[in-house]
């Protein structure tokens, strides 16, 4: 009975650790912005073009 709650456990903490490695990086993800704006990487955020 030890012995299956302890590989349990262990199982548990190596999946979560393997779930959260796979979604580590850069992700990107298409930006909209409004009429007269456009999408500015290094504020992340659309700034307005019209001046």
């Amino acid at each position: 009975m030890k012995l299956t709650a302890v590989l349990s456990a262990v199982f548990l903490a190596a999946s979560t650790v393997m779930a959260s490695a796979a979604c580590t990086g850069d992700h990107q993800q298409a930006a909209s912005c409004a009429d007269g704006t456009t999408w500015d990487p290094e504020a992340k955020a659309c700034v307005d073009t019209s001046a």
